[in-house]
């Protein structure tokens, strides 16, 4: 299962593509900064980004996929781990 979308680069504020995927019951995600370019992969993904992955099992992939409920209780577990650990770092 694949996730595409696009946000802004932090580094550089142009437009980056991103992609998030799901083998073997582990997510990973990769990036590029050119519509047609290669992807690099091993990025270290935000909340947003989580946020996004979660967004888009719970409304279009669900409908055109078939995601299953353990997909979404997944992220939504790696989600809260990511929350609890910012506000424990406050």
């Amino acid at each position: 299962m694949e996730i595409k979308w696009h946000d802004v680069d932090p580094q550089s504020g142009k437009r980056r593509y991103l992609c998030a995927w799901r083998f073997a019951g582990e997510w990973r995600f990769k990036w590029k900064l050119v519509r047609r370019g290669d992807w690099t992969k091993g990025l270290e993904p935000t909340r947003a980004m989580w946020e996004h992955v979660l967004d888009s099992l719970q409304r279009r992939y669900r409908r055109r996929e078939g995601v299953e409920d353990e997909d979404i209780e997944q992220v939504e577990k790696i989600l809260k781990e990511i929350i609890r650990r910012e506000e424990i770092q406050r």
